[in-house]
């Protein structure tokens, strides 16, 4: 029977999972899913290799949410990279995909503190890795990324990326410095990637992106000057288009895509920058 993934919370829980619960199971880059949903229950026999490792995610109606990571694929589990499930599969649950993934990742990846090198266990109270012999704790690591619409007109700027696997055109994006406000590095980004200068850098909305830990947060801004020069080893290609003469652009459960449908509404309804 499918585990429902409608209305889960995120949270934390230091109890083990029970029956009842339900696990996400990733593997390398790919979610494992079951024939039906997302989830395996707990006391299914293909959790058992993972299961003493499972981390709590959160809640479900019915119970908890953890996440756990196998190194071999499990008979019966569907192999699906987790981008693809978010950009390919609108039926996919993104945040908790997304949740569960970032926190496995970085579970595993801080088994070992960073300062002494000792091997790390739970902390007793809260979601993150402790260190006994330092006394400290190592959290999940959050990168904040500034992702923006450019519009120059009744024109939007998209660009397609050197590495992007699906033929979509998107924003431009990267993350920020030391010392560097949101704004400021929206400003560099455009440069650096495009040659061009923006004004009117305004927040617009923001959305967790697990690739590999990113907060991204979204802006509009507008063409004050300049060129397109695009940096070759980041962009592929990048021109002014019209809403609703576009190449294909990511889906709305990404930020980019959201922040794309509205840019194109506010032109069409005639709206301008303010």
């Amino acid at each position: 029977m499918a585990i429902a993934t409608t209305g889960w919370t995120p949270g934390w829980t230091s109890d083990a999972p029970r029956s009842g619960d339900g696990v996400l199971v990733v593997s390398g880059t790919d979610i494992l899913k079951p024939a039906d949903g997302w989830l395996l229950p707990a006391d299914h026999a293909r959790c058992e290799p993972g299961l003493a490792n499972a981390v709590a995610l959160g809640h479900l109606a019915a119970g908890s949410v953890y996440v756990t990571g196998v190194e071999e694929p499990v008979p019966g589990l569907e192999p699906v990279p987790l981008r693809d499930a978010l950009l390919m599969m609108p039926e996919a649950p993104a945040a908790l995909l997304s949740t569960g993934f970032q926190v496995w990742q970085w579970w595993r990846d801080h088994r070992y503190c960073g300062r002494c090198g000792g091997q790390t266990g739970p902390h007793p109270r809260e979601r993150a890795k402790w260190c006994e012999s330092c006394e400290i704790p190592w959290y999940p690591r959050l990168a904040p990324c500034v992702i923006v619409v450019i519009r120059r007109d009744d024109r939007m700027l998209l660009a397609r990326s050197t590495r992007a696997r699906h033929h979509f055109y998107s924003l431009i994006a990267g993350f920020v410095e030391p010392g560097e406000s949101l704004e400021g590095a929206v400003a560099r980004e455009v440069m650096e990637e495009t040659g061009l200068t923006v004004t009117n850098v305004r927040y617009q909305s923001s959305q967790p992106w697990p690739f590999p830990h990113q907060l991204m947060v979204g802006f509009f801004a507008d063409y004050a000057g300049g060129e397109l020069v695009l940096q070759e080893d980041e962009l592929a290609h990048a021109d002014w288009y019209l809403p609703g003469d576009t190449p294909p652009v990511p889906p709305e459960t990404t930020i980019a895509g959201r922040l794309i449908r509205t840019m194109a509404e506010e032109i069409g309804q005639g709206g301008s920058a303010r």
